[in-house]
């Protein structure tokens, strides 16, 4: 471009910018310059009457609108804008106007633009004879065909669409308003609307209905859900979500909202069914947490229902304890406060007789402190807790009615040492005193004492190498010396009955999960662990240890693997192959090479492929009322055999009685413009109070409209 013509778009990039009432920004200006609009163009030119005309390349931006043509001329006169395409305009919030031709005001916010198509959210795009701009707020379109679905010259039918003789779109309100509206799938009309009302993809809450639901199952018989969501401002909202089946009328509920200091959301439904003749049926779920003064923490759970089958005759949950729980928390660097107050309920079919002999609520309160005095290098930690379980029953025959409080205090000194050669020398020492009030129960006194002294000595040798070939290994065997011992009266087990025995715990003091036992007598650990880190990216860990008593040795059951004078072995592994395959277990094994305990569970996955199956066995034990082994198999899966579809199974298998207990199936289908999700679950498992069920579900979904985006966006080849 010459120098005059360069001079030439300067002065006319000027006129349009004072004509559109702002200043401008001339290419290659100085900052200082710089106001609201600028133009470029290959060359712009002034002709009779004040009309400017700018040809070839035309760029043009105003307040963050950003309009491209091939030429637009300015007529001073009436204050318009005449611009030739093809006409590319794109707002501030990502809105995109294609057209022909248009006849627009100077600033850009009211006109008309012929054979145009809008892109809202880069996902629905709208296909228009005519496009009006009006207010910069509201956009009338004639004539239309509304799709998310890309069109291609190979395929010029778009999947779905929506037709109408005119729509309009409220941009404050991000609101499309559908006339004469068709609904076509193939371009075969489906369903006619007179009125059609539909949020953008901006609007990511908004009252009205959502994608309804078809669901069938043996139990509740064919059914479909259709969900409306109900916007109580921008920090509150409701689904109510009627379900009407064959064999039951259900109203299912969700209420969500957030406050300042914190959030929450419940859960429901209600229901009349076959099932229960003449009983109303429900269940409520709730959460919530909030943020007190003093970096407190409150925070709730709720879980109520009907009856104990509920929830599994509506497939809503497989839980078989209810757990209402209310608590305030507090932690912080060398403090730790805890307070809460716990129900339980259960549903399990062998516990329901004896329900009332169960604990069925529960009080915890926990402080502890650490401290780190001048006179030592180590750290002193004091402990305060209190706790108290209830019952129902009053019968204090075996303690069927026992409610327990229990008042604990403890202190606990720790300090390490580095010495020569890297070895690591530990050293622990404590003592806990616990006053426990125990009503409606002929086996114990009302009132207990018992104080629990305790100390260890723990030494390690972490031994390190770097191969030539950046491969690390690091060797860690270490041997513990621990002593302890429970003194005082004998106390009900409320709380310790489970023992696991892991990695975690093998040189802890005492392995019991709760505070009514505490290990006794002397006894040494022994362990070894062997981590490898390779540059290539993958790496493992192998560990071994066990653990020898002197005494105390009958405190445990056989099933935890810590009975006897010495406990069974515990191997453990962690193996991890450049993020594509991982496998964790651990096992309990006898001197004998029996396996008393063992859990194993592995993943493998790729972008298109992912498979995890996890495996559990242990030993009958009727000391944890076990009278059969627990041996069980879960497999899940996945497999997108091409961008658009995808597979996933699922399954759960009790192998000690050779049969399945639960499987599912599921087939998704997803472009950049629907979501298809079809669904197919077995549940195997039948008792006197749960039948087996066979739930299918299918539910399609229009991606475009109030924020459904989909997952991925496919292009169009030719």
């Amino acid at each position: 471009m010459s120098f005059s013509r360069h001079l030439r778009s300067g002065v006319s990039a000027l006129w349009l910018a004072l004509a559109v009432g702002s200043g401008v920004t001339i290419v290659g200006s100085a900052p200082a310059m710089a106001q609201q609009a600028s133009l470029i163009a290959d060359s712009v030119r002034v002709e009779g009457g004040g009309t400017l005309v700018a040809q070839g390349n035309v760029v043009v931006f105003y307040q963050g609108t950003r309009l491209t043509a091939s030429q637009v001329r300015f007529d001073r006169s009436s204050d318009q804008l005449f611009i030739e395409g093809p006409i590319t305009i794109t707002q501030p919030d990502g809105t995109v106007l294609v057209a022909q031709a248009a006849e627009l005001s100077a600033d850009l916010r009211n006109g008309i633009l012929k054979s145009a198509r809008v892109v809202l959210d880069d996902q629905l795009q709208i296909a228009a004879a005519q496009i009006n701009r009006i207010d910069d707020r509201y956009t009338q379109m004639t004539r239309v065909a509304a799709s998310s679905c890309h069109v291609c010259k190979t395929n010029p039918v778009p999947l779905w669409q929506i037709r109408a003789s005119r729509v309009v779109h409220d941009e404050k309100a991000r609101q499309l308003y559908f006339h004469d509206a068709q609904f076509r799938v193939a371009d075969v009309p489906v369903f006619y609307l007179p009125r059609l009302r539909l949020p953008d993809p901006t609007l990511k809450r908004a009252t009205g209905f959502l994608t309804p639901k078809i669901r069938t199952s043996t139990t509740l018989g064919f059914g479909i859900s259709a969900p409306f969501f109900l916007r109580l401002g921008d920090h509150a909202d409701l689904t109510l979500a009627p379900f009407i089946a064959s064999q039951t009328t259900t109203l299912e509920l969700r209420y969500r909202q957030a406050f300042k200091s914190g959030d929450i959301a419940f859960e429901g439904a209600i229901s009349r069914d076959s099932i229960e003749p003449g009983k109303t049926r429900f269940y409520v779920f709730g959460e919530g947490q909030f943020a007190l003064p003093r970096d407190y923490t409150l925070s709730f759970e709720l879980q109520e229902t009907s009856d104990a089958t509920y929830l599994l005759d509506y497939v809503y949950s497989d839980q078989d304890r209810l757990r209402n729980a209310v608590n305030v928390m507090r932690a912080r660097r060398d403090e730790f406060v805890f307070g809460g107050i716990t129900r339980y309920d259960t549903l399990r079919e062998s516990e329901l007789p004896i329900s009332d002999t169960l604990p069925f609520a529960q009080i915890d309160t926990f402080y502890e402190r650490r401290f780190f005095p001048s006179w030592t290098d180590g750290e002193i930690r004091t402990q305060l807790s209190w706790q108290a379980y209830f019952r129902e029953s009053d019968d204090s025959t075996l303690g069927r009615g026992r409610d327990v409080a229990r008042l604990g205090a403890g202190a606990s000194w720790q300090q390490d040492w580095v010495g020569p050669y890297g070895l690591i020398l530990e050293a622990e020492a404590g003592v806990e005193a616990n006053i426990y009030w125990i009503q409606q129960d002929d086996q114990y006194d009302a009132l207990q004492t018992f104080s629990s002294p305790s100390a260890s000595v723990t030494l390690r040798w972490p031994l390190s190498r770097v191969s030539g070939a950046g491969t690390v290994d690091i060797l860690e065997p270490v041997v513990q010396l621990a002593w302890s011992r429970q003194v005082g009266a004998d106390i009900p087990n409320e709380d310790s009955f489970f023992v696991e025995f892991d990695e975690a715990n093998l040189f802890d003091l005492s392995r019991f999960p709760g505070n009514d036992r505490r290990e006794d007598g002397f006894r040494a650990a022994a362990g070894l662990s062997w981590t490898r880190y390779s540059p290539a990216g993958w790496a493992f860990t192998l560990g071994a240890g066990r653990v020898f008593r002197e005494d105390g040795f009958d405190q445990f059951t056989n099933a935890s693997g810590l009975s006897g004078t010495s406990s069974d072995w515990l191997l453990g592994a962690h193996v991890n192959f450049g993020g594509r395959f991982a496998l964790q277990g651990r096992a309990l094994v006898d001197d004998g090479l029996g396996v008393t305990k063992s859990e194993t569970r592995a993943a493998y996955m790729t972008e298109d492929f992912q498979i995890s199956a996890a495996h559990i066995w242990v030993i009958e034990d009727a000391a944890e009322d076990r009278p059969t082994p627990t041996h069980e198999l879960r497999l899940d899966g996945a497999y997108s055999f091409s961008d658009y579809w995808r597979l996933e199974l699922d399954g759960s298998f009790d192998l000690e009685a050779e049969q399945a207990t639960r499987a599912g199936l599921g087939l998704r289908y997803q472009n950049e413009c629907v979501f298809v999700d079809l669904s197919l679950s077995r549940r195997f498992t039948s008792s006197t109070n749960v039948t087996p069920t066979t739930d299918f579900g299918f539910k399609v979904e229009l991606t475009g409209f109030g924020g459904a985006r989909s997952r991925t966006s496919h292009q169009c080849n030719g």
